[in-house]
Protein backbone atom coordinates (compact mmCIF):
# COMPACT_ATOMS: atom_id res chain seq x y z
CA UNK A 1 0.00 0.00 0.00
CA UNK A 2 1.30 3.23 -1.05
CA UNK A 3 1.35 6.15 1.96
CA UNK A 4 2.09 10.00 1.32
CA UNK A 5 3.63 12.03 4.18
CA UNK A 6 4.23 15.83 4.23
CA UNK A 7 7.46 15.99 6.43
CA UNK A 8 8.79 19.25 7.22
CA UNK A 9 12.22 19.51 8.58
CA UNK A 10 14.52 17.99 5.34
CA UNK A 11 17.15 19.72 4.30
CA UNK A 12 19.83 17.61 3.51
CA UNK A 13 20.89 14.22 1.82
CA UNK A 14 21.62 13.28 5.49
CA UNK A 15 17.90 13.81 6.33
CA UNK A 16 16.51 11.75 3.57
CA UNK A 17 18.70 8.64 4.91
CA UNK A 18 17.74 8.87 8.02
CA UNK A 19 13.94 8.66 7.18
CA UNK A 20 14.63 6.28 4.89
CA UNK A 21 16.79 4.03 7.48
CA UNK A 22 13.95 4.96 9.55
CA UNK A 23 11.22 3.46 7.54
CA UNK A 24 13.22 0.05 6.89
CA UNK A 25 14.22 -0.43 10.20
CA UNK A 26 10.53 -1.31 10.62
CA UNK A 27 9.98 -2.66 7.35
CA UNK A 28 12.85 -3.97 4.84
CA UNK A 29 10.93 -4.55 2.17
CA UNK A 30 9.58 -1.11 2.31
CA UNK A 31 10.46 1.35 -1.15
CA UNK A 32 11.00 4.84 0.11
CA UNK A 33 10.66 7.93 -1.90
CA UNK A 34 11.58 11.11 -0.91
CA UNK A 35 11.13 14.77 -2.29
CA UNK A 36 13.00 17.28 -0.44
CA UNK A 37 11.98 19.93 -2.48
CA UNK A 38 8.05 19.24 -1.93
CA UNK A 39 8.43 17.77 1.38
CA UNK A 40 7.11 14.88 0.60
CA UNK A 41 7.59 11.22 1.22
CA UNK A 42 6.33 7.91 -0.18
CA UNK A 43 6.11 4.92 1.01
CA UNK A 44 5.41 1.27 -0.22
CA UNK A 45 4.81 -0.77 2.81
CA UNK A 46 1.91 -3.07 4.48
CA UNK A 47 2.61 -1.42 7.83
CA UNK A 48 0.20 1.05 9.56
CA UNK A 49 0.63 4.87 8.50
CA UNK A 50 0.44 5.71 12.36
CA UNK A 51 3.47 3.21 12.84
CA UNK A 52 5.36 4.87 9.70
CA UNK A 53 4.57 8.10 10.82
CA UNK A 54 6.13 7.75 14.37
CA UNK A 55 9.31 6.04 12.97
CA UNK A 56 10.10 9.58 10.92
CA UNK A 57 8.67 11.52 13.93
CA UNK A 58 11.47 10.03 15.85
CA UNK A 59 13.94 10.78 14.04
CA UNK A 60 13.16 14.29 14.27
CA UNK A 61 10.72 15.24 11.70
CA UNK A 62 7.45 16.78 11.93
CA UNK A 63 5.12 14.90 9.57
CA UNK A 64 1.91 16.93 8.64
Amino acid sequence: MNQHFTVTGMSCNHCERAITQAVLALDPQAQVQIDRSAKQVQVHSGLPRLALAQAITNEGYQVA
